[in-house]
């Protein structure tokens, strides 16, 4: 009797933990919000330089532009907007 429930024990306790561990990858890999296949976005932080402890300057790409910002706790606001000149192609 005891033999057995041991077997049990034995058995059991790596099937749960590899379906915890299988749910939990699950997860992460489709989260609420995001679809399993890579979505093309429009915008892209480019770069972001933490000023202080709540502030921070991020240089945002949106389109052929790119858009420096001033973020803050209670804030975003738009600070410069630059078109990057088109780089012409090498022969």
């Amino acid at each position: 009797m005891m033999l057995a429930y041991i077997l049990k024990l034995i058995l059991l306790v790596p099937l749960v933990g590899g379906m915890a561990y299988a749910a939990l990858w699950l997860w992460r890999k489709a989260q609420p919000g995001m679809a399993l296949r890579q979505q093309t976005r429009l915008v892209k932080v480019v770069d972001a330089v933490p000023l202080g402890a709540t502030g921070r300057l991020a240089v945002v790409e949106f389109g052929d532009r790119h858009l420096l910002l001033s973020v803050s706790r209670g804030s975003v606001q738009l600070l410069s907007e630059h078109t990057p000149a088109a780089v012409p192609a090498h022969d």
